[in-house]
């Protein structure tokens, strides 16, 4: 027997002089440790990150917060070292809804448009519709266009020549009785379907909340409602007004009833069988 085989491998050192491995264990909230080179016992309520590396935050029985490096076998957990590391950050929840509140169809493959369209105003209201509805209506086949102001409604009519299978859904601004949208909408069909908001502009139609503000400051008639908007709310020109309008806006929560109601009414309407 060699002298190798009676006492081991020589040039491997004293076993005691070797490395022992210290367990990773993840530092979630709450785990209490002590560091191991303090004393420092206490919870972990937080991490902090610097130019010199990550850093936990223990919290002692008397809620006292410290800062302590997490470096390799820093910590003692039941008298016994152990590496810290900060708990990897959850993957972000998969989106089952849309922004109108309906269930999203996932895989989605563009469809044939079908021959029912829906027309809108103008398009702040066409943008608007697709923010919140674009998914639904890329599932139904709908397409959404716009009439660049109802003064055109009845000629756009005519041209389209609505019948079954071949709709159309208007939406439409201030629609209240007695106004000239009233006037420009009625006697129109059974393949023609009219719906709207009460508000003057479909900027209106938006939370105040949603946008910052505790209500829509009151714009005498006669004054271009947009510019004296942006004006009373020192939002500076009307395309400044438009992008913060447009930005606050995410999902159906976003927007007051009457318009969410008219926009459900149109889309039922385009896609019912007839």
């Amino acid at each position: 027997m060699s002298a190798r085989d009676r006492y081991g491998d020589i040039f491997s050192g004293h076993p005691r002089s070797k490395q022992r491995a210290v367990p990773t264990v993840t530092a979630e909230r709450d785990l209490v440790v002590e560091d191991a080179a303090t004393g420092f016992c206490g919870a972990v309520v937080g991490f902090d990150r610097s130019y010199d590396g990550e850093f936990v935050k223990l919290e002692d029985a008397r809620g006292v917060v410290r800062l302590f490096a997490l470096r390799p076998a820093a910590f003692l957990i039941d008298g016994k070292p152990v590496t810290l590391v900060r708990p990897s950050a959850a993957p972000p929840k998969k989106q089952t809804r849309s922004a109108s509140g309906s269930t999203r169809v996932e895989g989605l493959r563009a469809r044939v448009a079908r021959g029912s369209r829906i027309w809108v105003e103008g398009v702040h209201d066409a943008a608007l519709v697709e923010r919140v509805w674009g998914h639904d209506l890329r599932v139904e086949g709908v397409v959404v266009e716009h009439l660049e102001g109802l003064d055109n409604l009845a000629e756009r009519l005519v041209e389209f020549d609505p019948g079954p299978g071949h709709r159309v859904g208007v939406l439409v601004d201030h629609l209240v009785i007695g106004s000239k949208e009233t006037q420009l909408t009625t006697g129109l069909g059974p393949h023609v379907l009219v719906t709207g908001h009460p508000f003057i502009d479909v900027w209106q139609a938006v939370r105040p909340a949603a946008v910052g503000i505790a209500r829509w400051p009151e714009v005498p008639r006669g004054e271009d409602w947009k510019t004296g908007i942006c004006t009373r709310l020192g939002w500076g020109t009307p395309q400044d007004g438009w992008r913060r309008v447009y930005d606050a806006v995410t999902s159906f929560r976003d927007l007051e009833a009457p318009l969410l109601g008219a926009v459900e009414r149109l889309i039922d309407f385009v896609t019912e069988p007839d």
